[in-house]
């Protein structure tokens, strides 16, 4: 293997995770509620994504019981998205809703074994803790941000759902068909659930400049980036295109050429990245104390020890594996 490749694969997974950590930006950015937010992200990421050759072949290949089973997801990927940038506005704030979403490998702990049938991890459990006490911190920030913790953290749960089942049904599956797949039930779904939001109405799907200056509850705030007003759907644009199907892509590239441990102590560098850009951009850092940035970093912590950690506990258990073998032929050969 050159190493020009490997240096081409770090910068693929980095770009990767910096896109995925833009999206809470991107979320702050457009002037649209998440209901409609999610619903132009979704057709915009699968039509991004059927353009990659081979995605429409595998689609079709897949048995109806799989089309059905993934669609399913799609549609709690659809309220994973819904919840998260929920989040954001609720609290008006890209960082708390990336440190709720940071708590996403604690609850996959307890539901990945659930549903792919396999043990509890205490390592996982054990820096689970960091981010309860991470989370109580920052929910002790002030009332301003109670329900805005409280839709991030369910974000969170959505998220260790989905992933969990993508894990144990994906199996041979092409993963570009089912993203595909996954993003378009999940826009026909919350193309079925807006009509039943609370002040909803299809102007709000459409005229941005309108819905802008107006808004559902008054007049809205309109965010500038680096001084430019630029129109919500631009910002749109680069969340579909950029920040699902291209860094999508990028992961699955940077994923033939490193290793599990490698991709996944990048990605969990997603938050980190989100929270910096957050305070670059949008200078969250004033709005925010020292006690939300302590609870965050301990959040943080969890994220990152969690793949070092594991891969340390696997290595010792194939050591004892190895060691009592090692011990049970010893005693064959005396006996």
């Amino acid at each position: 293997m050159h190493v020009s490749k490997i240096a081409k694969a770090y910068l693929q997974i980095h770009i990767a995770v910096i896109l995925f950590g833009l999206t809470a930006i991107l979320g702050k950015l457009i002037v649209l509620p998440e209901g409609p937010l999610v619903w132009h992200r979704m057709w915009i990421g699968s039509a991004g994504l059927i353009l990659v050759p081979g995605v429409i072949i595998g689609i079709r290949s897949m048995p109806l019981k799989s089309v059905l089973r993934f669609a399913g997801i799609g549609a709690i990927v659809a309220l994973h998205w819904l919840a998260f940038y929920g989040s954001i506005k609720l609290g008006d704030s890209a960082s708390i809703a990336l440190a709720c979403f940071a708590t996403t490998p604690f609850f996959t702990s307890f539901i990945e074994p659930l549903i792919t049938k396999s043990k509890f991890k205490s390592e996982e459990i054990i820096l689970g803790v960091f981010a309860i006490i991470g989370i109580y911190l920052i929910a002790s920030v002030g009332k301003l941000y109670f329900w805005a913790i409280v839709v991030g953290l369910l974000a969170a749960v959505l998220a260790a759902l989905f992933s969990s089942l993508n894990k144990r049904y994906i199996k041979d599956e092409n993963v570009l068909s089912v993203s595909t797949l996954e993003l378009a039930a999940g826009w026909l779904m919350i193309g079925l659930v807006l009509p039943l939001y609370p002040k909803f109405s299809f102007e709000q799907l459409f005229n941005f400049d309108s819905f802008a200056a107006i808004g559902p509850d008054g007049p809205t705030k309109v965010y500038t980036l680096f001084g430019l007003e630029i129109h919500s759907f631009w910002y749109l644009l680069v969340l579909g295109l950029l920040c699902t199907s291209l860094a999508f892509v990028l992961q699955l590239k940077a994923l033939k050429q490193l290793n599990a441990f490698t991709t996944n102590l990048v990605i969990n560098l997603e938050p980190v990245y989100g929270v910096l850009l957050a305070i670059w951009i949008f200078h969250e850092n004033k709005s925010l104390n020292g006690q939300f940035y302590i609870g965050t970093a301990l959040i943080l912590l969890s994220v990152i020890l969690h793949p070092w950690l594991a891969k340390k506990m696997d290595q010792n258990k194939l050591r004892t594996a190895e060691n009592t073998g090692h011990t049970s032929r010893m005693n064959d050969k005396d006996s």
